[in-house]
């Protein structure tokens, strides 16, 4: 399913009746005349650094208020900026609002969730430290119940010469989540995260993902594409995202922007001239 079909941004010419268009995004924006972008399943933004096409999301994102971990620098311009842009919807389909599941993620919220479970396991790990010796100092010490105000200990006195010193521990400490190289974590989130009859928006999902989990990223992408109604948006420089089949591909680092093939990309270029060079050696 294709929910969004087009987004509209001010031309030069309503950019110079605002007046401050050095600001940000107006600066950013300014020279590469793209009044309008047309969407597909798979819509890309492809640039280098400062290329513009993270600003594109989250001028989308701000547009369609849509629900992010992350927040981004809503300044005065930003938000003018969002206002002299539009939104279509596809109207062929009946669609008149995004599904409620739609969402932002950035490279900071894999970050982040990384960070999050590492921090989560190692408060697990302080308390299960505390469990073991809090299990050896009431299974061996003497004990006797004396009032109401004893029966919580009486529990646990009662528990460590019920159980082993690993299950008195997992019951009162829990477990640690399993920890996995910072690759498998961020695809496990994308698995995770995208639901089918979605659009998400999607900045620089490579991050932290080897070649090998980025053509595993391409693949789920799409799958849930192709068969799950899903709708994708992305920002990204990685040749293995950008070769997702039938990809509408927009060349942020042109001026004016053009709509490209994967194959005419600078980048894609670089790689396969470099690889020639070395193929001798495969």
């Amino acid at each position: 399913m294709q929910y969004l079909t087009g987004f509209s941004l001010p031309t030069q010419y309503d950019m110079d009746l605002y007046g401050l268009t050095s600001a940000y995004p107006f600066g950013v924006l300014y020279f590469k005349e793209l009044n309008h972008i047309s969407f597909d399943r798979i819509t890309i933004f492809y640039g280098g650094n400062g290329s513009g096409k993270s600003t594109l999301l989250n001028l989308l994102s701000d547009k369609l208020e849509l629900p992010r971990r992350t927040t981004v620098d809503r300044t005065k311009e930003f938000i003018d900026f969002t206002r002299k842009c539009s939104v279509s919807l596809n109207e062929e389909e009946g669609i008149k609002k995004i599904p409620s599941g739609s969402k932002i993620i950035t490279s900071e919220d894999i970050i982040d969730g990384i960070l999050a479970q590492r921090k989560v396991n190692k408060s697990t790990g302080i308390k299960q430290e505390q469990s073991y010796e809090e299990y050896n100092n009431l299974k061996y010490t003497p004990f006797q119940f004396t009032s109401i105000a004893d029966f919580d200990r009486l529990k646990k006195v009662n528990q460590t010469r019920s159980k082993t010193a690993t299950k008195y521990i997992k019951l009162n400490a829990g477990e640690k989540t399993r920890e996995f190289s910072n690759g498998e974590n961020a695809l496990r989130f994308f698995d995770k995260e995208l639901t089918p009859g979605n659009v998400y928006l999607l900045d620089e999902p490579e991050n932290s993902l080897s070649p090998k989990y980025q053509y595993e990223l391409t693949k789920l992408l799409f799958d849930l594409a192709r068969f799950f109604d899903v709708q994708f948006v992305i920002a990204t420089h990685s040749p293995f995202v950008l070769s997702l089949e039938g990809a509408r591909i927009y060349n942020l680092d042109e001026e004016p922007v053009e709509i490209r093939r994967w194959e005419e990309l600078e980048s894609i270029r670089f790689y396969h001239d470099f690889f020639m060079k070395k193929d001798h050696l495969f």
